[in-house]
């Protein structure tokens, strides 16, 4: 895997359409589910790195009327996140334009706060945990599902297509990353002094033909975007050959009778003492 990182970590997804896209796919119930056990009404949570805010807008109605507060450091994410709470009548939420590392908020505001695929692309995993632990009450929860790059996978075909597994883990981590943060989460919560730290792991799954159409078109419009390749090839972490031999692979991956694929996830809880 490439060891050089860029001099300014950058955010690896972008903000494209296609990306807009795949988090359009997600919500609560179903990439929350291990923290929605754990809310209530009238509870106060924090959301960093909230995105568009399809996430959001179910752990604003899970704790209402309790305050909830996203936060991202892209404007133009609050403001879809804005929208989608309002469309939604979550008169509750409140969304901010910040960073993780450094949060608008005093000390030990919040009862909860949650975060998904963030810290996966935040360089320094302990200063952004500090930073959180910092605004959490003592015995407040802190909530996290990350990607497992290594587990991720289509199949059949693993062969030609891994490879591409692996440039992606290369791009994530050129840019300041974590590709594997998912399986790294206990040990990263326990060294930011989070106790009762709670692990599972899930995926996301695409088998349907629909899903199998949406996980291809999203792979090709994504990780194939000129952006990207140029990305890639200029870190040297791959060639234009082998861009046009895993652009092939995929195809012949969307159209095979036992196509599937998954992406892997690690979850994470744990308690400020």
């Amino acid at each position: 895997m490439v060891e050089q990182q860029s001099a300014t970590p950058n955010y690896t997804m972008g903000y494209s359409e296609d990306f807009q896209q795949l988090l359009n796919l997600r919500s609560a119930e179903t990439h929350a589910r291990h923290l929605l056990p754990h809310l209530k009404s009238g509870l106060r949570v924090l959301d960093f790195g909230c995105g568009p805010g399809h996430i959001s807008v179910g752990l604003a109605r899970a704790v209402e009327p309790g305050g909830f507060h996203g936060v991202d450091m892209e404007a133009s994410q609050i403001d879809m996140a804005r929208a989608a709470a309002e469309a939604g009548g979550h008169f509750n939420a409140t969304f901010h334009v910040g960073n993780a590392t450094s949060l608008p908020f005093e000390d030990g505001y919040f009862d909860v706060a949650h975060c998904h695929t963030v810290l996966t692309h935040i360089p320094d995993t302990q200063a952004a945990l500090d930073e959180v632990k910092r605004v959490l009450k003592p015995g407040g929860i802190m909530a996290s599902r990350e990607l497992i790059v290594d587990s991720c996978f289509l199949v059949p075909g693993v062969g030609e297509i891994q490879p591409a597994w692996d440039v992606f883990a290369g791009l994530l981590a050129a840019n300041g990353g974590h590709p594997q943060m998912g399986r790294e989460l206990k040990s990263a919560f326990l060294d930011a002094g989070f106790t009762d730290v709670e692990t599972t792991a899930s995926f996301d799954s695409f088998g349907s033909p629909q899903a199998i159409g949406f996980l291809h078109r999203f792979i090709s419009d994504w990780f194939f975007a000129p952006d990207i390749v140029a990305a890639v090839t200029g870190y040297g972490i791959a060639t234009q050959q082998q861009f046009d031999e895993w652009r092939d692979a995929l195809d012949k991956w969307k159209n095979e009778a036992g196509a599937f694929g998954g992406l892997a996830f690690g979850e994470c809880i744990g308690y400020k003492p």
